[in-house]
């Protein structure tokens, strides 16, 4: 791939991801991770921190359904009752010991979390959700969550939730959250 082609689909591949890594990004263009730091310092795309950060302070709702210790992952982005997106790094925590395979219910819980936490209340409880696992997580992945209101009534959101790691689908989730009146 000439350097040309390769700093083009690096600069669509962090347009469409800003979560990929270096070594994520050298695994897709067959080069070593040095490659992909020159190109990055000489295209003026920072680093995956500098990156997040600046994503955060664009768009960034403060949540109000949920303390930051009670989201399971990162939230990166949040406009209430709208949209908004978490990381999740699967770490040994989060894994069977045998076989390095994410627990079913960490997935759940970031997508859960985060569909609560779009909502603009103090008190958001989920009704019901239709979930399904696509395929397997594995120790050291990162899960990155989209969620977004599809359907407002007064009282009650639905929020589709969708996982992925790097371009792969991992998780959906159809939430149905009820946000208390006063």
């Amino acid at each position: 791939m000439s350097k040309k082609k390769r700093q083009s689909r690096l600069i669509e591949s962090f347009q469409k991801n800003p979560f990929l890594t270096d070594e994520e990004m050298a695994k897709q263009c067959s080069v070593s991770i040095q490659t992909i730091r020159l190109d990055r310092m000489e295209l003026g795309i920072p680093e995956m921190r500098e990156r997040l950060k600046h994503m955060a302070e664009k768009s960034f709702d403060e949540v109000r359904s949920l303390s930051p210790e009670e989201v399971i992952g990162e939230v990166i982005s949040l406009e209430l009752d709208q949209s908004g997106v978490s990381v999740l790094e699967i770490s040994v925590d989060h894994v069977f010991e045998r076989n390095q395979i994410a627990r079913g219910h960490y997935l759940f819980a970031q997508a859960n979390s985060l569909a609560v936490a779009i909502v603009n209340a103090d008190l958001v409880l989920t009704r019901s959700a239709a979930i399904r696992f696509v395929r397997p997580v594995t120790l050291g992945e990162k899960c990155v969550a989209h969620a977004k209101v599809v359907q407002k009534q007064p009282s009650r959101f639905q929020v589709d939730v969708e996982t992925k790691v790097l371009d792969d689908m991992v998780f959906q989730g159809v939430f149905d959250v009820y946000r208390a009146t006063n």
